[in-house]
């Protein structure tokens, strides 16, 4: 197996996700690279079916086999190439390594377990510990991201507890090992604004507690802007533009990342000023057309976009862009977004 040298947590190098059904293949990530430094919170941002939480779940060897399979790249964490290794080394892995936050919990808990049983299944597995004292942990753990009375409520199921608990809950299952890397796929999506902003302020408390770097992966532009320290843009499976906040909101570099920006509301807005939201949808994953994948969809198509897809360039000390045009991107005239 080779090792990666780099001090880096976490390489992906051109990673490819493929689904296979009877209408054709889904490229549904399609040979993406970024990296993940120690500590660092790094934002992964587009629409939905841009390949975002496919892309998360490649890294842990989660892609349901069929129909999905990752057919290339490398995805080193610590050194060790995870595509690479035995099923039973990425076990281990999972958890004290990586661990995750889905973006649906009362999907992702099992509905006929106690919450007990499922926060102290982890515990048990990767440091043997025994039933008490994984239970001793787990309530220590429901009382560390703020669920009250927590001896009570490992006896409760999923379905007893609020949206916002349930998050809770799996919040705790993630940091249970104290994982170097934490992966939260949209943690957010289901719960109210105020309670959003309750549970990302506890995933940011506990990630620097613990040292922990995250990927943390959005539709909110706002949220990457307050937490990220780099981002990444996903379109049509690949990463179109990646830099830092400051790079991606005011010196921004690709169209499809202004559009995004143009489409969120602000409070500074006018009154008679509209959003400008992009037009049309993201393309059939299975048709794309030869060029870039945005085309049909932006204003500064020329013959070139239509003919080659580009790649990932510099534009900028640590900031790549993947357009023909992106000098001619104009920088959104705004102040940070909120």
């Amino acid at each position: 197996m080779v090792v990666s040298k780099s001090s880096n947590i976490l390489e992906v190098r051109d990673l490819r996700t493929h689904f296979y059904s009877p209408e054709g293949i889904v490229k549904a990530v399609d040979g993406i690279t970024f990296h993940v430094e120690s500590g660092e919170v790094l934002g992964l941002v587009g629409e939905s079916g841009s390949g975002k939480s496919v892309s998360a779940l490649s890294i842990l060897r989660l892609v349901p086999d069929p129909p999905g399979k990752i057919v290339s790249g490398e995805v080193y964490f610590q050194g060790r190439d995870l595509l690479r290794i035995p099923v039973s080394e990425m076990r281990k892995i999972r958890g004290p390594g990586i661990g995750i936050i889905f973006q649906e919990p009362m999907t992702s808990l099992t509905p006929v377990l106690s919450i007990g049983r499922q926060l102290r299944e982890s515990l048990e597995l990767h440091f043997s510990m025994t039933k008490r004292q994984a239970l001793s942990r787990a309530q220590e753990l429901l009382e560390m991201v703020g669920i009250p009375d927590g001896a009570s409520r490992l006896n409760a199921y999923p379905h007893q507890l609020s949206g916002g608990q349930r998050q809770r809950v799996m919040i705790a299952i993630a940091f249970s090992c104290q994982p170097k890397l934490l992966i939260a796929d949209e943690a957010t999506t289901a719960l109210d604004v105020t309670i959003q902003s309750q549970i990302l302020e506890l995933i940011v408390d506990l990630t620097e507690q613990f040292g922990t770097s995250v990927i943390m992966i959005t539709h909110n532009l706002g949220v990457v802007a307050r937490y990220a320290d780099r981002v990444g843009v996903m379109y049509a499976g690949k990463i179109r533009e990646m830099g830092s906040g400051i790079d991606i909101f005011h010196r921004t570099k690709h169209p499809y990342t202004a559009g995004l920006l143009n489409s969120v509301p602000r409070l500074d807005m006018p009154m008679d000023q509209h959003l400008m939201p992009i037009r049309g949808d993201i393309p059939n994953l299975q048709k794309l057309p030869p060029g870039c994948a945005f085309q049909d969809r932006c204003d500064l198509v020329t013959a070139k976009c239509n003919e080659d897809d580009p790649l990932l360039t510099e534009v900028g000390s640590d900031h790549e862009s993947a357009c023909w045009e992106h000098e001619r991107v104009m920088p959104i005239s705004r102040g940070a977004v909120r």
